[in-house]
């Protein structure tokens, strides 16, 4: 049988093992990152001349309606 020592250091290694420090901090930044990318690529997409010309054709169209 393991005496007190034994099962100390048994429960500190299974924990070392199963422990998930520091997962939190990296998905938070790779998440971080993802949504800074998406947003830039966002960003170009809507400030494109093809989006704010669709954009202003819509507006145009729906200001310019007889009712």
């Amino acid at each position: 049988m393991l005496g007190a020592v034994g099962v100390e250091v048994r429960a500190r290694l299974l924990q070392a093992v199963v422990a998930e420090d520091g997962m939190s901090t990296a998905e938070y930044a790779i998440g971080t990152i993802a949504a800074a990318a998406f947003g830039a690529v966002l960003y170009g997409v809507v400030t494109g001349d093809s989006i704010v010309n669709a954009l202003t054709k819509i507006i145009d169209k729906a200001l310019n309606t007889a009712v």
